[in-house]
């Protein structure tokens, strides 16, 4: 009785906190639809605060070189954008329940940019009121075809494609579903535009006292580095006197929190351990001299990004697409692995500190060859932000055009 009584201020906590974001995102919605037509021509959505480092080279050339004005609706309410969008941006919080959907039914924008796939798909629909353009950003540099679900690309008007994976992925998938061709603009990767020039003003740091630093950064799901092995592999780099940064996925503190807490609870009073669970900071990557992952994308971001190793080791696929094989390519996640780093049985744990030592032995080698594949796999390396840009201010200038002469 006692607990049932001590649990009624937390309720009741919750559910206010819960109807005041109903009306916030209400006032979200009303605020968009009430801006006149001119100043909702080009909307992003974004599903949480992690969507901004895909977008912001996009929206930083669509204000500063094609002076356009942008609205950012945002389904996280701290999202910083609220706070401080500027002067050509104007951002509402529209929430994740039923306003957001009805403002996707009712969209009227002329162009929407994403980062969320399967459009159509479930709740979030295409305007029914309004032709919207829909622009999908990728938020990771791995294949269309494993790790999504399918159809979740389907329905959107044009992809900014990563690398020559994606051109090949997504129109072997139209032929074989018999889907009207999208558009794909060989765009780039924005995020690894950033990481990039994050590294020239973050110098490499030297190892404090001789010790390497060691980025462990899993994906998530049940066959995760989290939920199989990353007990004995932390416990093997401490042992070999690794300082060893963990670096959780957002869903894990979400779905596994109780094992991400037993993790911290049994390396914590060791002083080379710790555990990062904000992933808007990038502190940990720039201060790594490795990172050992499993399928995680941030593992090749890390790599083509930073030039530097990544040691993979190999547990089953994250697989979200069991009908993936009919795509005759190798995903791009499975083939670059053994290309920038090492691919290592969850049974020889014990011997990764000896290719941490050989990997990190010869960097100059190491940066070459990564350059090299990282050209070769993804577009425009540097400048995706324009090329992005570019596309959709041209795709607005068309759609204005053509209702020129349509009306």
């Amino acid at each position: 009785m006692l607990d049932h009584i001590l649990s009624i201020p937390r309720f009741l906590g919750k559910l206010n906190r819960a109807l005041s974001l109903a009306v916030l995102s209400l006032k979200g919605l009303l605020g968009f639809n009430a801006l006149d037509s001119s100043d909702r021509k080009i909307a992003f959505y974004s599903e949480d605060n992690a969507s901004w480092v895909f977008f912001e080279p996009i929206v930083r050339e669509l204000l500063e070189t094609h002076e356009k004005k942008i609205c950012y609706l945002t389904s996280s309410a701290d999202d910083p954008i609220l706070t401080s969008p500027g002067d050509k941006v104007k951002g509402f919080y529209v929430g994740s329940g039923w306003v957001r959907t009805y403002l996707f039914l009712t969209l009227k924008a002329s162009v929407m940019v994403m980062t969320l796939p399967d459009l159509e798909t479930y709740h979030l629909k295409r305007s029914k009121e309004k032709p919207v353009h829909y622009v999908y950003v990728f938020h990771a540099l791995t294949s269309t075809s494993m790790v999504y679900r399918s159809g979740a690309f389907d329905h959107f008007d044009a992809l900014l494609c990563v690398g020559p994976h994606h051109i090949k992925e997504i129109r072997a998938n139209e032929k074989l579903y018999n889907l009207k061709p999208k558009t794909l603009v060989e765009s780039g990767y924005g995020r690894l535009d950033s990481i990039i020039e994050e590294v020239r003003s973050c110098p490499r740091s030297i190892p404090e006292g001789g010790k390497r630093k060691v980025l462990v950064a899993p994906t998530w799901g049940n066959n995760a580095l989290l939920e199989t092995c990353a007990f004995e592999l932390v416990a093997i780099l401490l042992e070999n006197r690794y300082q060893v940064i963990y670096r959780p996925h957002p869903m894990t503190s979400l779905h596994r929190q109780k094992l991400l807490t037993e993790l911290n609870r049994r390396f914590e009073k060791n002083e080379d351990f710790s555990c990062e669970t904000d992933v808007g900071s990038q502190k940990s990557l720039h201060a790594s001299d490795i990172m050992i992952s499993d399928w995680s994308g941030t593992a090749i971001e890390y790599a083509f990004g930073l030039e530097r190793p990544v040691i993979f080791i190999d547990l089953p696929k994250k697989v979200n697409n069991p009908e993936y094989h009919k795509i005759p390519f190798e995903p791009f996640e499975v083939t670059i692995r053994s290309k920038i780093g090492r691919v290592m049985s969850p049974d020889s744990l014990n011997e990764i500190p000896e290719h941490i030592e050989e990997l990190c032995s010869n960097p100059d080698s190491y940066i070459q060859a990564i350059q090299r594949i990282r050209s070769a796999s993804v577009f425009n390396v540097g400048a995706s932000g324009a090329v992005g840009a570019t596309y959709i201010a041209q795709t607005l200038e068309k759609l204005e055009e053509s209702h020129e002469e349509n009306s």
